[in-house]
């Protein structure tokens, strides 16, 4: 990790960290002792209540590096809402919501509000009414909010900026700005971001001063362990049999398939249930309160396969996927570096396969590995129905 372009080595515990005991107790229930690279840089940076701009791997822990600073610089006796991180989806805002409220655990009068599109308005308004003290919000629906006067963030002192590039990316970038400038008692701004983008860097130029800089690299340490195989079929019909040959054959208890399209999510959905393999689909057509329930189904066990657009590739609580199938090849390679990032989490091993079928799909695949730097192994059938190397097949 490098903290304003200094390299730093040194590994970071909780009980170092100046932490109060409701927010130590709260992570001692999680049974968590160290702190991530990044959760070592951030909190003591946020405490002293400076700017923070880091910029780290998915799965490095970032919503505790500016959560568990927010959280104890609340007071719980006042009404006002204090604190504000604005994510770029739904899932990634509810799963914010839910972390922060395990650290609030043991610190009574810390209430924590989640605001997104896809819900009622007139129920996120009745939660408003119990006065929270931290807002985890997407721009669009936070605006409409503030547009109705229902949330007030004129006595707001710390905002984070979650996946900042992607947010910026979707297109926020005016909603994130006025936003911010509706916020005259802001102390401290973090941006936490997957990769530094110039919108980013905007951002941080008009909105931040003097910031802390981190940066946690994804060294060899750090990667997850992901084995990742490109399969070359010769046609696109031959994907289902593949996908559901490698299900069973690897015995995948918990899975997700990404395809490129709502329309294609929805049919292989239907394909693999007439395959008899346990699985629901997830895409932005499909009612929120329809995908939460989904969501909890898949950590539960319920469901074997989840089969996603790249709605589902960021943001979702989800630790323990055996396996990632790219059964469409991803149109750009951050998708392609999300979707991957959802297995060989936590430290565990984790596979992807991307099933290439065409000149195109080949061509994007190419690019990919090549810009990825990754050496990708390609397998293909042979002439027995065997899936082997395409070295041991030449030879």
């Amino acid at each position: 990790m490098e903290i304003n372009g200094e390299q730093v080595t040194d590994l970071y515990y909780y009980a170092d960290l100046d932490l109060s005991p409701a927010i130590r107790q709260a992570l001692d229930k999680k049974g968590y002792v160290q702190a991530t690279p990044v959760q070592g840089g951030a909190i003591p940076a946020f405490l002293a209540w400076k700017d923070v701009v880091a910029k780290a791997p998915t799965g490095t822990g970032k919503t505790f590096a500016f959560g568990i600073p927010m959280v104890e610089h609340i007071d719980p006796d006042s009404s006002d809402v204090q604190g504000l991180i604005l994510a770029p989806t739904r899932e990634l805002a509810i799963q914010i919501r839910d972390e922060l409220r395990d650290l609030c655990a043991f610190k009574e009068g810390v209430r924590v509000v989640c605001l997104y599109g896809g819900q009622p308005i007139d129920k996120q308004i009745t939660q408003l009414k119990n006065k929270p003290q931290i807002v985890v919000a997407t721009p669009g629906r936070l605006m409409d909010h503030m547009k109705r006067r229902t949330v007030r963030l004129d006595k707001v002192e710390t905002v984070v900026l979650d996946e900042a590039d992607r947010m910026l990316d979707m297109g926020f970038i005016q909603d994130v700005t006025r936003i911010l400038d509706k916020m005259p008692q802001r102390r401290n701004l973090g941006l936490f971001s997957a990769t530094i983008s110039r919108e980013v860097m905007d951002i941080s130029w008009v909105y931040q001063r003097d910031p802390v800089e981190i940066t946690v690299r994804p060294v060899e340490e750090n990667k997850p362990d992901i084995q990742q195989y490109r399969i070359d079929l010769t046609d696109r019909s031959q994907k289902l049999d593949t996908t559901v040959a490698l299900l069973q054959g690897g015995q995948y208890e918990r899975a997700i398939a990404f395809c490129n399209t709502k329309n294609m999510t929805d049919r292989l959905a239907g394909l693999l249930k007439m395959r008899g393999i346990s699985c629901e689909a997830i895409h932005g057509d499909i009612q929120q309160r329809v995908r939460e329930k989904t969501l909890q189904k898949f950590k539960e066990g319920q469901i074997r396969v989840l089969v996603a657009t790249d709605v589902a590739a960021r943001g979702l609580d989800i630790d323990d996927v055996d396996a990632v199938f790219n059964y469409d090849v991803p149109d750009e390679q951050e998708y392609y570096i999300h979707r991957i990032g959802r297995t060989g989490r936590a430290k565990r091993h984790g596979v992807a396969y991307t099933l290439v079928a065409g000149v195109t799909e080949g061509i994007r695949m190419d690019e990919i590995a090549r810009n990825t730097r990754t050496q990708i192994p390609i397998l293909k059938y042979d002439k027995d129905g065997c899936l082997l190397p395409v070295e041991d097949i030449r030879d």
